[in-house]
């Protein structure tokens, strides 16, 4: 009986040094971050429907209107895929993210962070869809895929998403373009 509780004691102190290490060890791992200036994809600017998101920790909130107590959260969503789409040979990043204002919806978006010397720059932002079934996302000949299931045409935006489609862009300089197959 007393070896048992000092086995669960000792194995308790193992992972509890183990969890504060790995927290520590990604805390100085973002100060430097911070410090070299170089930017982190999760901490870019991305431009969606003609406006400047900034994320923060892969997060971003603003009033839906001046003064306004309702917010438009960003988020990063994930679905990343790395690969080179600016024809570099340096690998830069798709993944989506989504906003929601408050609403019923949940706005699914694809973006691009192409990497530079600095860090990472973000792409304006292409709409997958309200309410979608993300899937996978893939790098491809210097094209992101990015793989959903939506309602088909005339659905309700109660019916669950069951249709697949992909969606397939490219990156001219720093824009995101969606390419017609």
């Amino acid at each position: 009986m007393k070896t048992t509780a000092i086995t669960f004691i000792v194995a308790a102190l193992l992972v509890a040094g183990i969890y504060f290490y790995i927290g520590e060890t990604n805390t100085v791992q973002q100060k430097n971050t911070a410090q070299s200036g170089f930017v982190d994809y999760k901490n870019a600017t991305y431009i969606i429907e003609g406006q400047s998101v900034t994320l923060i920790n892969g997060k971003a909130e603003a009033p839906t209107a001046p003064g306004s107590v309702s917010k438009i959260v960003t988020q990063y969503f994930g679905n990343e895929s790395f690969g080179d789409l600016t024809n570099d040979g340096v690998p830069d990043i798709a993944f989506i993210l989504t906003q929601d204002s408050g609403g019923s919806g949940t706005f699914y978006y694809a973006v691009a962070a192409i990497r530079t010397a600095s860090g990472y720059k973000g792409t304006n932002a292409i709409l997958l869809g309200d309410r979608i079934a993300p899937q996978t996302t893939q790098i491809e000949y210097g094209e992101a895929v990015f793989n959903y299931a939506d309602r088909a045409t005339g659905e309700p935006m109660t019916a669950q998403p069951s249709v697949g489609v992909s969606k397939y862009l490219k990156v001219e300089g720093l824009t995101l373009e969606e390419v017609k197959k």
